[in-house]
């Protein structure tokens, strides 16, 4: 019986492009998971904090939403060594996601919380919950239904600007499959398949996401 056998080619693009899926992930998880802490954190101080703690969420949100992202990674991985601070190739990369994607995710956190009517503030102060009993078991819970579906939307960005890491010399896999690439002269061929590898990881964070908020859903409550 003929054996199938792949070719020295994509032999060498597979097994490149697995490396990089690994590195991808490695990058994706930590990345959103501090995202979505900095978004609810940097969200709820823009919502309910002091006037001068709000100005300086403000400011960071403003930068990061208004910069590119490669710009921020130049800076992190290239720039700050000037000051004395050397970061590795992953670390470089994971901070510059985590702090744009806070940036985004806190816009979406915010707006979740002062959509919560006023009413709702003043019922619980009137049933005696404190401040934070209030936002804990009330306001927080409604919050996060609302912002759950921009809070995953900006995951699943995460996870195709999660490419650009090897401008910082992190290879993961648009880095992997560019070299291979360069290698053999098949571009055409080499990020078609990074193409499927990325559509396989965004169905996978769609269905994900799909099932947290089908966790989440409460009848009467929005629209499932």
């Amino acid at each position: 019986m003929q054996v199938l056998t792949l070719s020295p080619f994509y032999h060498d693009l597979l097994d490149a492009l697995n490396r990089g899926l690994l590195m991808s992930v490695a990058l994706i998880v930590p990345s959103a998971c501090g995202g979505v802490l900095i978004g609810i954190l940097a969200g709820t101080v823009r919502a309910f904090g002091r006037p001068w703690m709000r100005s300086i969420v403000a400011a960071y949100a403003a930068l990061f939403r208004g910069t590119p992202l490669v710009v921020q990674l130049f800076v992190l991985y290239y720039g700050l060594p000037n000051l004395g601070l050397y970061l590795s190739p992953y670390s470089a990369a994971v901070i510059g996601f985590m702090l744009c994607s806070g940036a985004y995710q806190s816009e979406y956190v915010r707006g979740a919380l002062l959509s919560i009517k006023k009413g709702q503030y003043l019922g619980a102060q009137a049933l005696g919950f404190s401040a934070w009993q209030t936002l804990q078991s009330i306001i927080v819970p409604q919050a996060i239904r609302r912002a759950i579906h921009g809070c995953g939307n900006e995951i699943i960005y995460l996870i195709k600007y999660s490419s650009l890491a090897y401008i910082v010399t992190c290879m993961e896999l648009t880095g992997e499959g560019k070299t291979i690439a360069t290698e053999y002269f098949r571009f055409t061929e080499v990020f078609a398949v990074i193409a499927l590898y990325y559509l396989t990881l965004v169905s996978l964070a769609m269905l994900a996401l799909k099932k947290i908020e089908k966790i989440l859903f409460i009848p009467g409550f929005g629209r499932n």
